[in-house]
């Protein structure tokens, strides 16, 4: 399958899901070459017609030589100099999936001709989605004021393999691509995060017997917002009607009974996020951009311009690294107090039958103790992302530089910690089922299905390290592509 891009509309987050997550490739088509034909007419005429024009990276000098006026000859020299030298960072990779990200959407800037890119150096970075594997990205070391550092990575051998003329390689790494990238990954694993983390708290609510009240549909209409209404239907939907049975005659803990909005925080925060993904995918961020001229300028102009800076990216992903710790916190709480017996009303510790002279052959009080780590380590990475306090570099005009990069791998860190928080909950809860003689509700088939596949009987003695890994990685499938 290929995803066939005309005009920037095109450029949606369902097409990123099928580029990036499973693997299309992207056509550009009649439309968007045609577009593109009329942008770099535009610019070789602008440069033809007023030869002393200042254009930001084309007859001027790049970053710290932008106040130099280039000769002809040393435009051609900047045009074909490979962005080798400004590849600087390293460390860990990013996912492939993300970088796929980074390549859609930088064909954004091109589309349309705002960029002014050459039409086949657009269509080499197109033709990189069909490629086996994508150039090594790395994630740390993005101190940089815009995100060349990141997109001479990216774009490296593609400049190298063609023959760029003036701007295609500015057309290749300026603009937020990247951050574009990143907060779509973001906002795609949410997505499947959230319905995660619904399913692993409703098999918690229903296991410690909680009232059906505090899933009572008419709160929703009183808290007054769509998330928590969303919320609250999605756990009745997963708890159903539950047992059956007598359920707890007053209210849960704080834990349960904020459960709802908690997780209506979490949408909002998803829904955030999506929002600002879809934005950025059909956002012009190039620097310099083409934009209409008047009667003195009919081919129109080039305005210099902040658009390689994406701070609605980093505010997203803040917010979704906030609601992952919060979640932590739930996943831990619940599982302290599903054990409790003078709290739960349940078995104490849930012991069972299986106990030998009233030792129990079964002990699951450690599991809490590993959510407050994971619940602890996510709480590290909420720290608001903000703009960094030193220079980029130091460097004259490269005063600001971009943390998106930062807001990228807390939320994805404090995402796998939830992920575990989350594994470590569910042996709780299903032991809790099971020593009450009570069914998991059948909408939660699969997760049961899932777990108990993985997860031994606690009488087995077996640790439980591995164990909630392997179910972490068990529910991390989808979450993210295989």
């Amino acid at each position: 399958m290929t995803v066939l891009v005309e005009t920037r509309a095109d450029l949606t987050l369902e097409a990123a899901r099928r580029v990036a997550w499973e693997g299309e490739g992207v056509q550009l088509g009649a439309t968007a070459l045609a577009a593109m034909v009329r942008g770099r007419e535009r610019l070789e005429r602008i440069v033809e017609r007023d030869p002393d024009v200042t254009i930001y990276g084309v007859t001027t000098g790049p970053g710290q030589r932008a106040h130099i006026k280039l000769t002809p000859r040393q435009r051609e020299q900047w045009a074909s100099m490979s962005p080798a030298r400004i590849a600087t960072s390293w460390g860990d990779p990013l996912p492939e999936r993300v970088v796929r990200a980074i390549v859609l959407a930088r064909l954004t800037n091109f589309v349309e001709g705002h960029s002014a890119v050459s039409p086949e150096i657009a269509q080499r970075g197109a033709a990189m989605l069909d490629q086996d594997a994508m150039p090594t990205v790395p994630v740390r070391g993005q101190g940089g004021a815009g995100e060349i550092l990141s997109l001479s990575h990216l774009f490296m051998g593609l400049a190298e393999a063609a023959e760029p003329a003036i701007k295609d390689v500015m057309c290749l790494v300026n603009g937020s691509p990247a951050a574009t990238g990143l907060v779509t990954d973001a906002a795609l694993a949410a997505e499947g995060r959230l319905d995660v983390a619904a399913q692993v708290f409703a098999l918690s609510f229903e296991a410690f017997n909680a009232p059906l009240d505090h899933l009572d549909p008419a709160l929703g209409d009183y808290w007054n917002n769509p998330h928590d209404r969303w919320a609250l239907g999605r756990l009745s939907e997963l708890v159903g009607g539950g047992h059956g049975g007598d359920r707890r005659p007053y209210q849960a803990p704080v834990s349960y009974r904020i459960l709802p909005r908690m997780l209506g925080q979490a949408r909002r925060a998803a829904s955030l996020a999506a929002d600002v993904a879809a934005e950025s995918l059909q956002a012009v961020t190039d620097n310099p951009v083409w934009a209409e001229g008047d009667d003195d300028q009919p081919f129109g102009r080039f305005i210099a311009n902040g658009g390689y800076h994406n701070p609605h990216a980093v505010l997203a992903m803040d917010a979704l690294t906030a609601a992952c710790v919060n979640l932590c916190v739930l996943a831990e709480r619940h599982g302290a107090k599903l054990l409790d017996g003078a709290v739960s009303l349940l078995p104490h510790q849930l012991a069972g039958a299986d106990a030998d002279d009233d030792v129990p052959r079964t002990y699951l009080g450690c599991l809490p103790m590993a959510q407050t780590g994971y619940e602890e380590e996510a709480r590290l990475y909420a720290q608001a992302t903000l703009l960094p306090g030193s220079e980029s570099g130091g460097f004259g005009q490269n005063d600001v530089a971009s943390p998106v990069f930062l807001a990228w791998s807390k939320q994805d860190r404090a995402g796998r910690c939830l992920d575990m928080a989350l594994a470590s909950l569910v042996p709780i809860a299903l032991r809790a089922l099971d020593v009450t003689g009570r069914p998991v509700p059948s909408p939660l088939a699969g997760l049961e299905e899932t777990a108990r596949k993985i997860v031994p009987d606690p009488v087995e003695g077996r640790a439980f390290g591995p164990v909630v890994a392997a179910l972490a990685d068990a529910l991390r499938r989808d979450i993210y592509p295989t």
